[in-house]
């Protein structure tokens, strides 16, 4: 079996009157792309997997002064193939100038037998406001899980502001009770932008610290963001768990970002979130 390499692009461009037009939608099966509202992109799986061996990519390039918001139509199931080599899905996305990116897809799934890297590389302007959210099920129902290596990097104006690897499938990492204890998922979630900038003079009312709740945990970086991080029993508790932590991250700006509340409509006037 041939291993699969893949390369899909979506890039945005401002067409006046503060719109966003989808300049680029380059698809590349498995990797299929479809415009699904003015500035909405869902990624949509046209083929099994990622195998082993296979290599997909996705750029992701948020001109100055547009929104975009990527998700997918179903979750990502990771299978074991035949190749020695692990599958790898790498997301490269760049957001310029005042620009807004929701990037929010569906759990990855590691079956039992597969080795899958997932590889992030985040840039962002000084003054671009991104949410972004990962999750990872530990295997379908039942099974144990396969191996799996996620990478995020992001950085702002070139400065780091997180790096985080995960591991999952090695029995150190998953049988230790200070990691993953019984968990069946794992997620984070990014929110970051001016915002959630540190304030310049300190402020004991509104002073930037770490929220805890059961099972998640919103916790301020030293750039301008917040990570919120969860562990699940199933993927509907870990989504619950992460939409808690992002209630507490949201409400720690003032005033409240800007971008995302035009991208997903006004935070709480709909579903009660702040987010997707």
């Amino acid at each position: 079996m041939t291993a699969v390499t893949a390369r899909a692009l979506i890039r945005t461009e401002a067409a006046g009157g503060g719109r966003t037009r989808l300049e680029t939608l380059r698809s590349d099966p498995p990797l299929t792309l479809r415009q699904t509202g003015p500035r909405r992109v869902h990624l949509v799986s046209t083929g099994a997997g990622p195998l082993r061996g296979d290599h997909l990519e996705l750029g992701v390039d948020v001109a100055p002064g547009t929104s975009l918001e990527v998700r997918s139509v179903a979750a990502t199931l990771v299978l074991p193939g035949l190749a020695d080599a692990p599958s790898a899905m790498v997301v490269r996305a760049r957001v310029g100038a005042g620009a807004t990116l929701c990037f929010s897809p569906e759990p990855t799934v590691l079956a039992a037998g597969c080795a899958h890297r997932l590889v992030v590389r985040l840039s962002l302007a000084e003054d671009a406001t991104v949410f972004w959210r990962e999750e990872l099920v530990f295997g379908r129902h039942g099974e144990r899980p396969g191996r799996g290596h996620a990478r995020f990097d992001a950085t702002v104006a070139g400065r780091p502001l997180l790096r985080q690897d995960l591991l999952v499938g090695e029995e150190p990492v998953d049988g230790s009770p200070a990691v993953y204890v019984d968990a069946r998922c794992v997620g984070s979630t990014l929110l970051a932008g001016p915002a959630w900038a540190p304030r310049a003079v300190p402020d004991d009312k509104r002073e930037r610290r770490a929220v805890l709740g059961d099972g998640w945990a919103a916790l301020p970086l030293a750039g301008p963001g917040v990570q919120v991080c969860a562990l699940g029993a199933d993927a509907v508790q870990l989504r619950e768990r992460l939409r808690r932590g992002e209630e507490a991250a949201a409400a720690v700006p003032s005033p409240a970002p800007t971008g995302l509340d035009g991208l997903l409509g006004t935070p709480g006037a709909e579903t009660g979130r702040p987010w997707p």
